[in-house]
C-alpha cells in the first residue's frame, strides 16, 4: 500500500561514494519522462516515466523500468500524435506521486549514485512539480545532464535534440518521444560519452562531477 509522506526522497548514493571511485564501478540510472506539454510547472503533467541502469559501460536493457502515469486530465491530440500515448493507456495507471515513489524505489534498489538525463532539467522539474502539487518536498535528487558532458567533450556542438546527438556520436536510437525509448537512447549516448571522457584521461567519480559541475543539478526542495 502506498502512503503519502511529507517528503519524497530519492535515495541516491553520491554522498557515500569516494571521489576516487572509477566511474565504471558506479551504478547510474538513466531516465526520461513524457508529459502532456512543456509547461510542467503549471498545467502540464507527467504521463510516462522510463529508466534503465548503466554500470561498467554496459546498459542493462533487461532491467528496464517503465510506468504510465494518470495525469488526471485529457491528453491533447498533439501529444497523442507525438508519443502514441492515449487517454486509454493512462486511465488505470498510478497517479503521479505513486508512480514517482515506485521509480525512486527502483532507483534505490539499484544503488544508483545519481540520475542521468538528456536536458535533464526538464524531467527534474516535471517530477519536482508533481511532488509540489501534492504538497510534498523532493529531497536528495542529484542529476547529471548528458548535455553538460557533451559540452566538456565536444564544446563546438550546439543543439539539444537527443536523436541528433545519438547520430553524431554513432549510438543506438530507440523509440522517440517514449520515456523508455528515450531513456535507452540516452543511456547508450551516455556510455559513449563516458568512453570518450575516459580516453581523455579521466577515470573517477570526482572527475566526472568536476566536468559537469557548471550545470550539475542537485535539487533540494
Amino acid at each position: 500500500m502506498f502512503f503519502l509522506r511529507k517528503n519524497v526522497s530519492c535515495s541516491l548514493r553520491y554522498e557515500s561514494i569516494p571521489l576516487s571511485t572509477p566511474f565504471e564501478d558506479l551504478n547510474f540510472i538513466v531516465f526520461d519522462t513524457e508529459t502532456t506539454g512543456f509547461q510542467v510547472s503549471a498545467a502540464d503533467r507527467i504521463i510516462e516515466i522510463g529508466a534503465v541502469p548503466v554500470k561498467g559501460f554496459q546498459v542493462q536493457e533487461k532491467d528496464l523500468f517503465q510506468t504510465y502515469v494518470n495525469p488526471k486530465r485529457q491528453i491533447s491530440r498533439e501529444i497523442k500524435e507525438l508519443t502514441s500515448i492515449t487517454d486509454e493507456l493512462v486511465k488505470d495507471a498510478p497517479k503521479a506521486l505513486e508512480a514517482i515513489q515506485s521509480f525512486f524505489e527502483y532507483v534505490e534498489s539499484r544503488e544508483a549514485v545519481c540520475l542521468i538525463g538528456h536536458y535533464v532539467s526538464f524531467d527534474a522539474l516535471a517530477i519536482k512539480s508533481e511532488c509540489k502539487r501534492e504538497k510534498h518536498a523532493l529531497k536528495n535528487f542529484l542529476t547529471i545532464d548528458t548535455l553538460d558532458l557533451i559540452g566538456f567533450i565536444a564544446p563546438s556542438f550546439d543543439m539539444r535534440d537527443l536523436e541528433r546527438y545519438a547520430m553524431a556520436f554513432g549510438t543506438r536510437i530507440y523509440d522517440r518521444h517514449r520515456a523508455a525509448g528515450d531513456a535507452l537512447t540516452t543511456a547508450y549516448l551516455f556510455v559513449e560519452l563516458l568512453y570518450q571522457f575516459q580516453q581523455r584521461g579521466h577515470r573517477t567519480w570526482g572527475e566526472l562531477i568536476k566536468a559537469t559541475d557548471s550545470q550539475m543539478r542537485s535539487l533540494h526542495y
